[in-house]
């Protein structure tokens, strides 16, 4: 069974960083999909990012490229979201999500079987 754990979420004033982390377990990884999807009060969960796990691509939605990045540690089984230049619209809940899916299905939240429980993530002054 794969175990996804959050971290790193927190309180962050506008234009600052935070990196959340993803720690991953369960089995390996080599033909998975892992992604970051957030949700905010009151609106659907949207994707933010998503990398393969065994070649490192990665795609990012559009209100995100450029200043968050995403990236993977083979080695510690970890997945990182760096976070710059934050806005108060960034304000969400940020989930991990794991799947073996074709990489034009990466986008859609509902073709992820394993999610993290989720951290929050907010940015005010």
């Amino acid at each position: 069974q794969v175990h996804l754990v959050e971290s790193g979420g927190g309180l962050v004033q506008p234009g600052g960083s935070l990196r959340l982390s993803c720690a991953a377990s369960g089995r390996s990884f080599n033909s998975y999909v892992m992604g970051w999807f957030r949700q905010a009060p009151t609106k659907e969960r949207e994707f933010v990012a998503a990398i393969k796990w065994s070649s490192s691509n990665s795609v990012y939605a559009d209100s995100v490229k450029g200043r968050f990045t995403i990236s993977r540690d083979k080695a510690m089984n970890t997945v990182y979201l760096q976070m710059n230049s934050l806005t108060p619209e960034d304000t969400a809940v940020y989930f991990c999500a794991a799947d073996t899916l074709i990489w034009s299905s990466i986008r859609d939240a509902n073709q992820y079987d394993f999610w993290g429980q989720g951290t929050q993530v907010t940015v005010s002054s």
